[in-house]
């Protein structure tokens, strides 16, 4: 990332940070202990981070992964509705594949996965279905399509079953639009949180293909936004905090 682009970035988190505390109220409840013991001020920055944490994703990754994947990809864009027909034998096909994840009784295998739903893509009525939006829609000049699902870094393991619903039902869908088209979708995990071991990517097996339904840290940010690009965002993060300290101090003085 040139330093051109990484002061772009920079900028957007900024931008980003600014609209939050903007749109941002701090939770209304009464806690007369907790305001004795920490100050209403702290309670208002705990306030503030929780709602962070909880919308993150739509607050900061979403807007950075577009800004970063504009130089990269011929078509980017956020909160994108997929395709809303899902043909008939896909949908039996997609659930073959549940089951059998579910039974371990087949391994995930992301190519071989595809290549039977763009099989029976067509074949059969098409139904509407109504599929959550794509978090971050990219497009590159091959027309090859990625379509990523961005998840907090520590999944529920209840919720592993309908986020790879969601992959094979986005793709099914697209194919359904596209016979022939390539489509893939991919849950995006933003940091690893167990840094400096490695991902615990153990919790996911069994669902996920681990070489193609996911991209963690560096792996993502840098098919994002090319090669270092992870590197350099935490960069642009630093410093964009070191840039808004005053203004931040600013916000949650008023809670003092």
């Amino acid at each position: 990332m040139n330093s051109q682009r990484q002061s772009m970035i920079k900028e957007k988190i900024k931008e980003c940070l600014r609209e939050k505390f903007r749109v941002h109220e701090p939770e209304t409840n009464y806690m007369p202990f907790h305001y004795r013991l920490l100050g209403k001020d702290r309670m208002a920055l705990y306030s503030f981070i929780h709602s962070i944490n909880t919308k993150f994703g739509i607050s900061f990754y979403e807007p950075v992964a577009i800004a970063l994947a504009k130089d990269r990809f011929k078509i980017v864009d956020t909160q994108v509705k997929p395709g809303n027909k899902i043909s008939f034998d896909a949908h039996l096909q997609i659930q073959s594949i549940m089951n059998g994840l579910s039974t371990a009784e087949r391994e995930p295998n992301k190519s071989l996965e595809i290549q039977e739903i763009k099989e029976v893509c067509t074949s059969g009525k098409l139904e509407h279905i109504k599929l959550t939006n794509v978090d971050v829609w990219l497009e590159t000049n091959e027309d090859e399509l990625f379509l990523i699902d961005f998840k907090t870094v520590k999944p529920n393991k209840s919720d592993f079953q309908k986020f790879k619903r969601t992959l094979l039902e986005w793709s099914a869908a697209e194919l359904a639009r596209n016979p022939n088209g390539v489509v893939n979708a991919i849950i995006g995990i933003p940091y690893n949180p167990y840094e400096p071991e490695p991902y615990q990517r153990w919790t996911l097996k069994g669902m996920f293909d681990l070489e193609h339904d996911i991209l963690i840290a560096e792996e993502l940010w840098d098919f994002i936004g090319g090669e270092g690009t992870y590197a350099n965002l935490l960069d642009a993060f630093e410093q964009a905090g070191i840039e808004l300290r005053d203004e931040i101090d600013e916000y949650f003085r008023q809670f003092s």
